[in-house]
């Protein structure tokens, strides 16, 4: 581990409080017994290859990063049942809330991280993911907050290195100087090319978008989304 990664981790929080009300007892349920079962531990011996962490065959390794009440995430796990989703997401209640879904509707293709997602990326393997979902994350919104954005140099340089080259980047943000601060960050690492050709491609949903709370949140209060995606070249 690099100085600049000991120092990242020390001095920087990418999200706030790790939990909410008291979890009702299915909830209980889920976190004790599910929770274990599809928890990927990066404290265990490495996995060459992501596709063995899902008992069905997958095709395809697709992150979430901060999946909030998983909404997004079950929606394309169950869309793309070749596809093999990770989401990462510290507090405690959405954990419990994604877990529900899960179990209701038995998908099979999603494995999850319940703590600093820096922590799994750099248990991954080099060029072992196809995408990496960062949506409407924490925003921080404060100028002397921004440094704790999880769009950083140092975060960069570990989706580069664990996504397959070609893979994409995906983010979007109803702040605007959250969605100028990525397309700055991804010039400078020069790793990123930006897709877009013209405003729609950006101001447009990508296809087959379910919506999120946070997106219904801030149309209501207003504020229009962009949805940015990168090729890693």
């Amino acid at each position: 581990m690099s100085e600049e990664t000991r120092r990242s981790r020390a001095t920087e929080a990418f999200f706030g409080r790790r939990k909410g009300k008291a979890l009702r007892d299915r909830q209980l349920d889920v976190m004790e017994h599910l929770l274990p079962a599809l928890r990927i531990d990066p404290n265990g011996p490495p996995v060459a290859d992501l596709s063995k962490l899902f008992p069905v065959p997958v095709e395809r390794i697709r992150l979430e990063i901060g999946f909030g009440g998983g909404e997004h995430l079950v929606h394309r796990a169950t869309e793309e049942p070749a596809t093999g989703f990770i989401g990462v997401e510290p507090f405690v209640n959405s954990m419990a809330k994604l877990l529900g879904s899960v179990r209701d509707r038995d998908l099979r293709n999603i494995r999850v991280y319940d703590d600093d997602a820096t922590v799994l990326l750099d248990w991954l393997p080099e060029a072992s993911v196809d995408q990496i979902d960062l949506l409407y994350a924490d925003p921080w919104p404060k100028r002397k907050h921004w440094k704790r954005r999880f769009v950083s140099q140092v975060n960069l340089r570990r989706f580069h290195r664990v996504l397959k080259p070609g893979g994409h980047f995906c983010f979007a943000s109803d702040i605007d100087t959250y969605v100028n601060w990525t397309l700055q960050h991804c010039k400078r690492h020069g790793g990123f090319a930006w897709t877009a050709r013209n405003a729609a491609d950006w101001l447009t949903p990508y296809a087959g978008w379910p919506g999120t709370r946070y997106e219904a949140k801030a149309r209501r209060e207003g504020r229009s989304s962009a949805y940015l995606t990168f090729r890693r070249i």
